[in-house]
């Protein structure tokens, strides 16, 4: 009996189910193997794995199955995490090595999920469908490719995209502590052109902002700010211990351009030592504690717009495009080559650039209210939808035109920082009109400078319990030092509305008015182009 049992067992087994269309299609009509193919190619397009678990080898699609499952799994803790901590995304994704393991696990996903859907097609087996069948099965394979792996593909290649331009920017140097609670940054405007030595930060602007909360405020410093202050532990404070006080040649936006050529040694180890001085002269003039910068280079300014499509403002009056200079110095110029108009509009990048510069016929601190201005709308443009849909165009850009001492792997709690100050209205300082007496950048107080920026702060602390005030003003009441001719100009322009002003003007009688050097009348005209809101 023992002999005979093998032989017993083989034939007691039961043979394969050959009548299953699912699996073995050889005996199904024609109509059932275009179903059965259809579905196969449904299965994997929803369930990776499942087409291979139940028509073709158990074991690939088991172990495929598993992997489907893992990501769902990875992608509900994902979205949980969002609701919870936003700011943990935010630096996986912009961590340089987190990012990095993301972009290999998507590349092996892309790869996977690939290489599926041509296990699906084999299991198929486009022979045995109808005449015609084999060719429409096969391009609607190569379509879902495209829409699954090609997707999961593309978006490893925009998160590497992403990586490379955080690296090329970013600093890889340890994370920056809060200090009182807050975030102070140096934003600059540099510009090197053919016509000048060396770059020089014509926008100077610290933006200062609440680490729990977001709410943020900004203090634009003129570039023409003299006798700068340097804090005791500053290297520049032993070359200059009374503040950058050389008359008309020591205005703060000389200081970059001295520091890298004369003074590069004072700041061993820093990548731009001259970024690394006007964060110094910053703080000493402001009594911040300026703690990173982002230096964007202006000739590459109007590239970021575009990417972003554009810049939305309401204009308050007519800016000139100015035209080209006249003398070495640049004090004279060809009539404008056109006019930015006041009123809601689109600003491409070309002419944000000079709504950003522009300061023919007016004050310097018209420039720094549109800059100001500029800076407003491009923060309320930047929401997730904007930035996903322009994302390669504003990688391109910004790896061009942007450098940063900021550290790549604290991005994302700053990320999510931004997106929390949008909840928030953005109040602003500017030192100088509307909010100082017109002479005080050349002879500042910096002891009132100082209880200005103490009170903006504490005004727009988390820990602050205020009514909100308008987005983008300034303190209501002037403090001690301000001029009050300046703040009741301020107001009377602010209450007169650019159409009250001048329902007359249009851009060919300020092109006239310019071709004739009336510079008197267009002084008059444009003195409420500082004037701006975003749109």
């Amino acid at each position: 009996m023992s002999i005979s049992s093998p032989n017993v067992s083989r034939v007691s087994r039961k043979p394969p189910v050959l009548t299953n269309p699912v699996r073995y299609p050889h005996g199904a009509p024609a109509p059932v193997r275009t179903k059965r193919a259809f579905m196969l190619l449904l299965l994997t397009l929803v369930l990776p794995g499942s087409a291979q678990l139940v028509a073709g080898n158990r074991k690939l699609g088991r172990l495929a199955l598993r992997i489907t499952f893992g990501v769902w799994i990875a992608i509900m803790l994902a979205a949980v995490v969002a609701l919870l901590n936003r700011a943990i995304l935010f630096s996986v994704a912009t961590n340089p090595i987190s990012s990095l393991l993301l972009v290999i696990a998507l590349v092996v996903l892309a790869l996977g999920w690939a290489f599926l859907f041509l296990n699906t097609l084999r299991i198929i087996r486009p022979a045995l469908l109808a005449p015609g069948m084999g060719g429409i099965v096969s391009a609607v394979l190569v379509l879902l490719m495209v829409l699954t792996s090609g997707s999961v593909g593309y978006a490893a290649y925009l998160i590497n995209a992403s990586r490379n331009a955080i690296t090329s920017i970013f600093s890889a140097g340890p994370d920056m502590a809060p200090v009182n609670g807050r975030y102070n940054f140096l934003l600059m405007g540099g510009d090197a052109g053919a016509d000048r030595v060396g770059r020089r930060p014509d926008s100077i602007i610290v933006v200062s902002v609440d680490a729990t909360s977001g709410q943020s405020v900004t203090i634009s410093i003129p570039r023409n700010l003299q006798n700068a202050q340097f804090p005791a532990d500053s290297p520049m404070h032993a070359v200059y211990p009374d503040g950058y006080n050389c008359g008309d040649n020591c205005i703060i936006n000389f200081l970059y351009t001295e520091v890298t050529e004369k003074y590069a040694n004072l700041y061993p180890g820093r990548a731009d030592p001259g970024a690394a001085a006007m964060m110094d002269a910053a703080s000493g003039t402001l009594g911040l504690k300026i703690q990173g910068y982002l230096l964007i280079d202006m000739s590459g300014f109007s590239k970021l717009i575009d990417a972003l499509g554009g810049v939305k403002i309401n204009a308050g009056g007519w800016v000139p495009i100015t035209g080209a200079a006249l003398d070495d110095a640049g004090y004279s110029h060809a009539p404008p080559e056109g006019w930015i108009a006041p009123g809601e509009q689109t600003l491409n990048g070309e002419q944000a650039l000079w709504y950003a510069r522009s300061r023919q016929w007016v004050l310097e601190y018209s420039r720094s209210e549109r800059q100001q201005c500029i800076q407003q709308a491009l923060l309320k443009q930047m929401d997730p939808a904007t930035v996903l849909a322009k994302f390669e165009s504003i990688l391109n850009a910004g790896t061009q035109v942007m450098e940063s001492d900021i550290p790549a792997a604290q991005l994302g709690s700053f990320v999510d920082l931004a997106l929390k100050s949008k909840k928030h209205p953005l109040n602003r300082l500017t030192i100088g009109p509307p909010d100082f007496d017109i002479n005080f950048s050349t002879t500042p107080d910096f002891d009132v400078i100082h209880a200005r920026v103490k009170a903006l702060i504490a005004g727009n602390s988390s820990a602050a319990v205020t009514t909100a005030p308008d987005a983008g003003a300034a303190p209501a009441a002037p403090a001690p030092g301000a001029s009050a001719p300046a703040t009741r100009a301020a107001a009377a322009s602010a209450a007169e509305s650019p159409a009250a002003q001048t329902p007359q003007v249009s851009e060919q009688y300020l092109q006239q008015l310019a071709e004739q050097g009336d510079d008197a009348t267009l002084e008059s005209l444009l003195a409420n182009n500082g004037s701006c809101t975003p749109g």
